[in-house]
């Protein structure tokens, strides 16, 4: 039993240790053999070739391939760049771009206070800016940043844009309140410019959406007053200075009192995007005190 089992060690160990030694022995030789015997190794070199070119055409085409994903990456990676570069500069000219027309339409704000200033040069007044507001679209009732410290009263009437606004309701040390003419609660004694008639001009929040007021108790017997007359505050107005502009007559038609008429005036003031006014410091009251002492001493010194 032990001489069998060296016996199959003995095969094992020999297998083992001399294949590769008699498997290389073998390939020497046959070379040696081979350009011995002056064989040509012509059908070797086209066996290879029928292996090899094939196989290193497709390692080309794959380096090529591969090179051309490379520069596609890298194209990509330029153009994702570039990109990047372009819409921060399309960011920056929006910016400027809208900064432009924040100063235009400022600039355009600014002319039109400094017209209206110049319109009523005969009045004193005071710049001011809206700081809040009622609820809703319209700036039917507003708060300002001025007040008694800066000579603001109540009942000072408050223009901008190209015509009356309202009037001052309450004031504080540095704000005062302003009912616009649109507010539903608001009347204004109004004139026409052509004819001098009188009527009332009121608040009407569902017509401003169309930029317009209504009027009515218009006396016309003589059907003078027509589309296009102008409407401005009427020399007995109570509250308001004479001769401020309201608008103009949209609208007209009989009342049904067939005394009267009534129609609808378009405002030339934005109700909508108000944003800085002009208070007139000098009241109803105080105009007529001064222009009833004005012809007081008028009368004194002609005596």
């Amino acid at each position: 039993m032990k001489n069998l089992k060296k016996k199959f060690h003995f095969r094992i160990n020999l297998k083992s240790r001399h294949l590769l030694a008699i498997m290389t022995m073998f390939c020497v030789s046959t070379i040696a053999a081979t350009f011995a015997s002056g064989i040509s190794t012509a059908p070797l070199k086209d066996a290879a070739g029928m292996v090899i070119v094939p196989f290193e055409t497709s390692i080309n085409q794959i380096g090529s391939w591969l090179t051309d994903v490379r520069e596609s990456f890298r194209e990509k990676q330029v153009l994702i760049a570039e990109n990047e570069n372009l819409k921060a500069e399309i960011d920056n000219l929006t910016t400027q771009n809208n900064k432009l027309l924040q100063d235009q339409t400022e600039l355009e704000r600014l002319k039109q206070l400094y017209n209206l200033d110049e319109e009523y040069s005969d009045y004193p007044k005071i710049a001011a800016r809206i700081i809040s507001k009622d609820p809703g679209n319209w700036y039917d009732n507003f708060t300002i940043n001025r007040g008694s410290e800066d000579g603001i009263r109540v009942d000072n009437n408050v223009i901008a844009g190209k015509g009356l606004v309202g009037i001052v309701t309450a004031v504080g040390p540095h704000w005062a309140t302003v009912r616009s003419i649109i507010d539903d609660s608001s009347n204004v004694s109004a004139m026409t410019v052509g004819t001098s008639d009188n009527c009332v001009v009121t608040g009407n929040l569902e017509l401003i959406d169309e930029g317009k007021l209504s009027f009515q108790q218009l006396y016309d017997q003589e059907d003078k007053v027509t589309i296009g007359e102008r409407l401005v505050t009427s020399n007995i107005s109570e509250k308001y200075l004479e001769g401020l502009f309201i608008g103009y007559v949209s609208d007209i038609e009989l009342e049904t009192n067939n005394l009267t008429k009534a129609g609808t005036v378009v405002t030339p003031v934005d109700f909508q995007h108000l944003k800085d006014v002009f208070v007139i410091t000098v009241n109803k009251q105080d105009a007529a005190y001064q222009s009833s002492s004005t012809e007081t001493e008028g009368e004194g010194n002609e005596e």
